[in-house]
């Protein structure tokens, strides 16, 4: 009765885990194949690994597009990361259910709705921009500074960031208003100060969660193909916007490059989701 009870749920989900599994195990599948040369489309049969070579070459792009992509991901998380415990923790302290309003209905829009609010009001033919040269505070709209479609990648980490400050606050105030015991209120008792209590209390509490959480923010940011395409420049590039100039390329033969660019962004993407889940699995 008891293995019985075990092994239900993972009865139930059986269906859906098997379609995912085989959606995902063909994908794979055909990824891998393509990447070493099985292209069936024109008829290339022959196994060869000169995609890697090309890809992982010293003088590929690869190798530029994949530090623009860490450098947007870890500039973006830890962004985020460090102003949603400052929002979280002021919000706790504030208890208040009408406080998270703000950050629920931001979840509401998609990425690429949020990045196209930013490139209407930010760019130099946007709002912002109209604005002050009606204000005369600029001569002309071209004056104003270039935010989005820069080459530092400002714009993309602007949009990421305000999407995923309310995502990780409202996941380290969950854990903050659901402890039993107001670990805070008691180190204020005892003595200690507003900073010895956010130090020695509060971040202990809430460094797991927010750990786990900006793991996946990283993730998902790597991966993301909509808004590096919107709010990047032709160089430097995100890699899935390069993986996806291999799939265009009118030279078939191309797409083995883009599929191992795809291989290589799942593998660091699993890894990450494995190290996340372990860290939620240990809190």
């Amino acid at each position: 009765m008891r293995d019985k009870l075990i092994f239900s749920p993972w009865l139930s989900l059986a269906p859906a885990l098997t379609i995912i599994l085989v959606l995902l195990g063909a994908s794979l599948l055909y990824a891998v194949a393509e990447s070493i040369g099985f292209i069936g489309v024109i008829g290339q049969n022959q196994i060869s690994l000169s995609a890697y070579r090309a890809t992982l070459d010293s003088n590929s792009e690869f190798w530029t597009s994949l530090g623009f992509s860490l450098w947007v991901s870890i500039a973006s998380t830890a962004i985020s990361s460090a102003i949603a415990l400052t929002l979280a923790v002021w919000l706790s302290e504030r208890n208040g259910k009408m406080d998270t309003l703000a950050l629920n209905w931001n979840l509401a829009f998609p990425h690429l709705v949020w990045s196209v609010a930013l490139l209407l009001f930010l760019s130099q033919s946007g709002l912002f921009a109209r604005w002050m040269a009606s204000l005369s505070l600029i001569s002309t709209p071209a004056e104003f500074p270039v935010i989005v479609r820069d080459r530092f990648g400002i714009g993309i980490i602007l949009s990421y960031i305000g999407k995923e400050i309310p995502f990780l606050t409202i996941t380290i105030l969950s854990v903050l208003r659901s402890q039993s015991v107001g670990y805070d209120v008691v180190a204020e008792n005892l003595g200690a100060s507003r900073w010895q209590r956010l130090r020695y209390a509060t971040i202990p509490q809430v460094t797991p969660a927010l750990l786990a959480g900006s793991l996946l923010v990283f993730g998902f940011i790597f991966s993301s193909y909509e808004v590096p395409a919107l709010l990047g420049v032709g160089y430097p590039r995100a890699l899935p916007v390069l993986a996806l100039r291999f799939f265009l390329d009118p030279d078939l033969r191309a797409r083995s490059e883009g599929m191992v660019i795809s291989l290589i962004i799942t593998l660091i993407v699993v890894i990450v989701a494995v190290v996340s889940l372990r860290m939620k699995d240990e809190r």
